[in-house]
């Protein structure tokens, strides 16, 4: 099965959920269950290729030019967490099913749980960096939607909240981390990164680059000080817990060290930052959970004192310490699923999870006793349980590290890990089976069915094979070890037994379990004095931290973010102002290589037309109308300089453009006053007069300064104006631009035009069903209407003027290509036609002979010009490619077809349909203002009419 197969799977399957639960909840788990199912299959096919040294790839090219492919491969490291994160999502699915009662919403639950699958699945598989941290975000969105499923818990949704900010500013960090070691690399493909060790290593931007990654790892794994998130993520469903914990979420920043470890690992620092986060998140967490009541809470805390054991030993950075880390990564995710899973069982059986309020349970419930015996002995080191044999490795490691220029302080610290390890696995045990039955439980304590307590039997049952058997892990652990290694250390010469004779670590481990026993029996006086203590939890410090950003936000979002565009526009124009005279003053500047255009009568006097109209629409604002009068004079003198300066294109598009909108602002202002209010004092005025004078007379002296001065290098526009014919098959160099060149801009123009004259009509919809309907229904205007709403001279002329305006819309649509003109012109001077209507003959005359809705015509251009760029697609070409050539027909001349076309007609619907739904939603409050004036074409009523000739009759 192909890899991209693999990685889709679940994501396809998580929409299956949803649908099948209208078919019960037994099709619904079914389901789910055979799409990781298949999934896993699919994995297998892999397994004898990969256990003979071959790595499994997958391409595709996505963004060549950012680097971004969708590339893939497994090996012995990949392959190995992918069916963890797959053969442990089975046994999470069938617990699922009888764990969810009748009012969760399964459905639900599994498509959040395959979607997180199948982001997990992407980590793991992942050759291309940038996509590794598309998939990681994708675990940080998908586990928040899992932790917060029960939505009612406020612990559930707080406990989501905090474990997203977390492992999303990590992220945010590892983002960074990654974009260096890319850069360091040439290259964003992992198997090209793997490869590169020295160059990696040596590079200036290696420290940085660590730091930055070894974030986003250790906020996912829960490693000191961001242990905190994880235990309050317990307020999850507990297959939600026992899936997090034990084999995807907290171990995907152990995976990403593990794969990262050819490159990373060997320095002084990178020994420094891990071993120490480790050997001191092992021992915290370690320290706290034996004092937590819950059950959760406690193996919460234990998957952080374990996370950071495997931490630890990845930093040690020796061959025997990459060995050891990869066997306690399989020996954890089955016991510590099992645990949860019996965690699960005993709160749903019994109805609390409080350890005080149990006790007792070995006979009432022996089956799920059986099971956690089991699973908590392996936690805790104890002989022939797969723990003890990882937690012999570690210990053997920790004996001959020295840091900090200690060689007792890892064994210690690491024999103090073990053995409070040791102490809460057999308080979990034993106070929650061993001691007396009591006859206050919540609920009345009895064994499940086998739908909920087989998963964690089968994970119990690896965890005695394995340590009993550990030769057959063996093979697993060499292969991954190997794939951890790389080419950068050789394999150890070490195999999985248990019996290595009398070595340090097993004194230590003697030390640990033994220690262990007398912490569990000093546990009341101990649990007395720690809750005496009240050490500080880290929530409470989070809630501060996150409490003073939001009153630090408030404070600078009250003073900038007021709602007073003067001030923005204030803040944004000096700040702008301030940084180019900076980078005038302090930049090295050319002398001048051209002489000025010569200034004839013509142009001067067109020049001081602009700077006059300019002046008195300041002076004037106040004056609505009179203001709109002048923004049309300065927008037709800027169309005339155009067409001077030979820009026919831009001289069409801008005077079509100030029709269209002077229009629409005369509609919008027959709803304002005359006359703006006086809103701001002198000396606010002159300010914002001197600042304005300020950054007008910077552009003018940039541009001036960039008029004048040769380029250093070859502009742009060359290329444009030499590839323009032979690459776009267009004379028109600038609509080529648009519809080739730069079509990918254009194609995100009209749609951001059309979802911009959609809001438009959706407040102008909400205006009119809300309290401003009855307002505008009273509302007076504030001069006298005109008698004659409906000139017959104009609606005349309108009627006959519009075959041609349409016409000279098609002409200059097709002459775009190679001529001025283009969609883009072509729907403004169409609309214009269709506006002229509106305004000679009224709205409801031209509203009732339109026949396709402006919602339509929007989405028709945009869907237009999608087609048309994705069908380059199916010649190879990239999205908007396009193609061209010239035909003769006889006895027509030689003319030209481009795809382009096609894509020039999405422009010219989507312009088209922006405009008149603008214009359709000023129009529509209109007649709810003037509701009592005639709409009828040329003032006549027809109804009128024929009571008029009825009276003449009698």
């Amino acid at each position: 099965m192909s890899l991209f197969l693999i990685v889709a799977l679940p994501f396809l399957g998580a929409l299956l959920p949803g649908l099948l639960i209208q078919a019960g909840r037994q099709t619904c788990a079914s389901a789910t269950f055979m799409v990781t199912l298949a999934a896993l299959i699919g994995l297998a096919t892999h397994i004898p290729a990969v256990v003979d040294g071959q790595t499994i790839t997958a391409r595709a090219i996505w963004l060549p030019a950012l680097g971004l492919n969708v590339n893939l491969f497994l090996d012995g490291l990949g392959l190995f967490f992918a069916c963890l994160i797959l053969g442990i999502g089975l046994l999470i699915i069938a617990y699922a099913r009888a764990y969810l009662s009748e009012r969760d919403n399964m459905g639900e639950f599994y498509s959040y749980l395959l979607l997180f699958q199948g982001a997990m699945v992407g980590i793991v598989l992942s050759d291309n960096i940038l996509m590794l941290l598309v998939f990681w975000e994708l675990t940080s969105l998908s586990s928040f939607l899992l932790i917060g499923y029960w939505k009612h818990l406020p612990e559930g949704r707080q406990g989501a909240r905090m474990a997203l900010t977390v492992t999303g500013m990590g992220g945010l960090a590892m983002i960074g981390g990654m974009l260096l070691l890319g850069q360091i690399a040439g290259s964003y493909d992992l198997t090209t990164i793997l490869q590169n060790r020295e160059a990696i290593q040596a590079s200036p931007l290696y420290l940085p680059a660590l730091i930055l990654i070894l974030l986003g790892c250790f906020t996912k794994s829960a490693q000191f000080p961001f242990h905190f998130w994880l235990p309050h993520a317990m307020a999850a469903p507990t297959p939600v817990s026992a899936y997090l914990h034990s084999a995807t979420m907290v171990k995907a920043g152990i995976f990403l060290m593990a794969r990262m470890w050819p490159v990373l690992a060997g320095t002084d620092a990178w020994f420094l930052i891990v071993t120490t986060a480790g050997l001191v998140t092992m021992v915290v967490a370690a320290i706290i959970a034996l004092f937590k009541d819950d059950l959760k809470a406690l193996l919460a805390f234990s998957t952080v004192s374990h996370l950071g054991l495997i931490t630890m030993l990845l930093g040690i950075g020796t061959p025997y310490a990459a060995m050891a880390a990869v066997f306690h990564i399989l020996n954890h995710a089955t016991f510590k699923a099992a645990l949860f899973m019996s965690a699960g069982i005993i709160d749903h059986e019994a109805g609390t999870r409080d350890i005080k309020r149990l006790g007792g349970l070995r006979k009432l419930m022996p089956v799920t006793f059986v099971i956690a015996t089991l699973a908590s002995l392996s936690m805790a080191g104890i002989p022939f349980f797969n723990g003890f044999l990882s937690k012999e490795m570690m210990l053997e490691e920790a004996s001959h590290t020295v840091l900090f220029d200690s060689a007792w302080l890892v064994p210690v610290l690491a024999t103090i890990g073990a053995l409070f390890s040791a102490a809460y696995s057999f308080r979990y045990l034993g106070h929650t089976f061993l001691g007396a039955e009591r006859d206050d439980y919540p609920s009345h304590p009895h064994d499940p069915g086998i739908g909920m307590w087989w998963p964690p039997a089968f994970l119990v049952a690896l965890v005695m094979l394995i340590g009993v058997a550990p030769f057959l892990a063996e093979p697993t652990v060499r292969l991954v070890t190997q794939a951890v290694l790389g080419g950068a250390a050789e394999m150890p010469d070490a195999h999985l037994k248990i019996w290595h004779g009398f070595t340090p670590a097993l004194y230590m481990s003697i030390i640990a379990v033994l220690g262990g026993l007398v912490l569990l029996a000093l546990f009341r006086p101990l649990d007395k004095g720690w809750q005496t203590a009240g050490p500080p939890y880290a929530k409470a410090m989070f809630d501060g931290v996150i409490g003073g950003a939001v009153s630090v936000a408030r404070f600078v979002t009250g003073r900038l973010h007021d709602g007073a565009l003067t001030r923005y526009a204030l803040i944004f124009t000096v700040t702008v102002v301030a940084v180019a005279y900076h980078a005038w003053a302090t930049g090295a500047k050319s002398p001048p290589t051209h002489d000025l255009i010569p200034l004839g009568p013509m142009q001067l006097a067109g020049w001081l037309m602009l700077v006059i109209a300019t002046g008195f629409l300041v002076y004037c604002h106040r004056n609505r109308l009179l203001a709109l009068v002048l923004m049309g004079v300065i927008g037709l003198m800027v169309s005339i300089g155009f067409a001077y300066l030979s820009a026919p294109d831009l001289a069409l598009t801008q005077l079509s453009v100030e029709v269209v909108t002077i229009i629409l602002m005369l509609l919008a202002l027959n709803f304002l006053p005359k006359q703006t209010p006086v809103e701001s004092s002198w000396s606010r005025r002159i300010r914002d007069g001197v600042i304005a004078l300020g950054a007008g007379t910077g552009a003018a002296a940039l541009i001036y300064s960039i008029l004048v001065r040769d380029f250093a290098t070859t502009p742009i526009s060359e290329y444009h104006l030499e590839n323009s014919y032979a690459g776009g098959g267009g004379t028109n160099v600038v609509n080529v631009i648009l519809v080739d060149f730069r079509g990918f801009d254009t194609f995100g123009e009209i749609i951001v035009l059309g979802i911009a004259a959609l809001i438009i009509y959706a407040i102008t919809e909400a205006l009119l069903i809300g309290p401003t309907r009855a307002r505008l229904a009273a509302r007076k205007p504030d001069e006298p209407l005109a008698g004659d709403a409906h000139p017959l001279l104009m609606v005349v002329v309108t009627r006959v003027t519009m075959p041609v305006m349409l016409m000279v819309g098609i002409y200059i649509f097709l002459r775009g290509h190679n001529e001025p003109g283009g969609g883009f012109i072509a729907g403004l001077v169409v609309a214009i036609a269709l506006v002229v209507q509106y305004m000679a003959s009224g709205f409801a005359w031209a509203d009732e002979r339109q026949r396709y809705p402006y919602h339509t015509i929007i989405g028709a251009g945009v869907l237009v010009a999608g087609v048309t760029g994705i069908g380059s697609w199916f010649a190879g070409y990239p999205f908007l490619t396009s193609a061209f050539g010239y035909f003769r027909i006889p006895p027509f001349e030689e003319f030209e077809l481009a795809t382009a076309m096609g894509f020039d007609l999405g422009v010219f619907l989507a312009v088209v349909g922006a405009v008149m739904l603008s214009l359709e939603s000023f129009s529509r409050l209109a007649r709810r203002a003037r509701k009592d004036r005639s709409e009828h074409a040329m003032d006549i009523d027809p109804s009128r009419e024929e009571r008029a000739e009825a009276g003449r009759g009698g």
